[in-house]
């Protein structure tokens, strides 16, 4: 089984996420309201994929790429960010942080899961 963390202020937006990803079998999913929460998740167990949004109260997104990228147990972990910031500097910003690929919304479900299909078990099956 392969732990997911979808991270985003919006628990519609994290129902949405998961809805995405329920064709992957071998999937199990954490949530997190906000930064802060994907750190203590991040902490507590085991995590093969981050999705995460970048506007968020507490901790912005961005200082979880941060700290994710710091930290050895969790360097190798693919983080895609999922956000209504569509603009280069973000995306760019995001990318050379570390994240693992740079996804708007409103977002392709289709998409969604097989970028994290593909991130989870190296293909797109």
């Amino acid at each position: 089984m392969k732990n997911v963390l979808v991270v985003d202020d919006s628990a519609t937006m994290r129902r949405m996420v998961m809805a995405s990803l329920k064709t992957i079998a071998q999937a199990a999913f954490l949530e997190a309201a906000n930064g802060l929460e994907a750190i203590e998740r991040l902490a507590v167990g085991a995590v093969d994929l981050v999705i995460l949004d970048l506007n968020m109260p507490d901790m912005h997104g961005m200082e979880v790429v941060s700290f994710m990228r710091k930290h050895a147990s969790f360097q190798k972990v693919p983080i895609i960010v999922l956000t209504t910031r569509g603009d280069d500097e973000s995306r760019s910003g995001a990318l050379q942080a570390g994240a693992t690929l740079y996804l708007n919304k409103p977002f392709n479900p289709a998409a969604l899961a097989a970028s994290a299909r593909g991130l989870l078990f190296g293909d797109a099956n």
